[in-house]
């Protein structure tokens, strides 16, 4: 299992560096009076990430048979609307953090105006490459994955998670709605990541499994990301610990407990792996991304 760790810590390191290659070819370079827009948008590429929701739909789109050009721009699009979702997620009307994977957050570095426009930008992006016609040859398809991202995305998804977990402070919530918050705010975008594939291999019966899959995937990541709040290391993480307990934020963990909470973690990638085992040997590489959720230490 170690090996294991080791070898798809480096595999995550290694598509990381290559997609943000490309990536940042997506961003616009003509330039007006003002470079500024266009500098904010590089500085927060530039800070790097993880980059898990795109590994995800790409691995899936690869094992579904999906072509490798399709799945990079449809993982660009996730990726950007990710970065625009965190970009707003630390001004200071809603997180107000001033780190970010150990460096200023966009408007520490810039100011308010500029990340509100970069995170603008950065959704607006997303919906231009996803449709094109690069993106995928079917306008069918293309559509498909429009919607399906705007309904990850939107009120029905990933802002109306957000909307919830500000309401959240200092407020009792059962295990039910902390659960439904996060399936919100963090189980919506990895939902997208999962079932692109399904649309760009022409694979829709697929989706089925795999939106089953991106459920216990998206609260699994969560529960992590909790769980590295209250026992994490500031300086590996790159940005401030206890946050939730100094915002009197409900959680998993603060409702279950430490060791209760990872039982209920393990419990849901062991489950996620288990959709998995029609794939075979295929998914090997998948389900040892799917064990990282719950290991990684940042």
């Amino acid at each position: 299992m170690k090996s294991n760790s080791i070898e798809i810590k480096n595999y995550i390191k290694n598509f990381s560096n290559e997609f943000d290659k490309e990536i940042i070819n997506f961003i616009p370079k003509k330039r007006f009076f003002s470079n500024k827009l266009f500098s904010a948008m590089n500085y927060v590429l530039s800070v790097g990430g993880k980059r898990l929701r795109p590994i995800f739909l790409y691995e899936i789109s690869k094992l579904l048979g999906a072509k490798k050009k399709y799945s990079l721009r449809t993982a660009a699009s996730i990726e950007f609307v990710h970065c625009y979702s965190l970009v707003h997620d630390d001004l200071p009307a809603m997180d107000n953090d001033d780190l970010r994977r150990g460096h200023k957050t966009c408007h520490k570095k810039f100011d308010d105006a500029t990340a509100i426009l970069v995170g603008d930008a950065f959704q607006s992006l997303a919906f231009e490459i996803i449709a094109d016609k690069q993106t995928h040859p079917s306008s069918e398809i293309r559509c498909s994955l429009i919607y399906e991202l705007a309904k990850s995305a939107g009120s029905n998804g990933m802002v109306n998670g957000q909307m919830l977990d500000l309401e959240a402070e200092n407020k009792k919530l059962n295990l039910d709605q902390i659960l439904e918050l996060q399936k919100l705010k963090t189980g919506e975008l990895f939902r997208f990541s999962c079932i692109a594939g399904c649309y760009l291999a022409e694979q829709k019966k697929k989706i089925e499994i795999f939106e089953k899959f991106s459920h216990n995937l998206g609260i699994a990541f969560q529960i992590r990301d909790d769980l590295l709040d209250v026992e994490g290391d500031q300086e590996k993480l790159g940005k401030k610990t206890n946050k939730d307990l100094n915002r009197g934020k409900q959680t998993l963990i603060s409702l279950l407990g430490i060791d209760e909470a990872k039982k209920k973690s393990k419990e849901l990638i062991d489950e996620a792996i288990d959709f998995l085992k029609p794939f075979g040997k295929d998914a090997d590489r998948l389900k040892n991304l799917t064990y990282f959720i719950i290991s990684r230490n940042k």
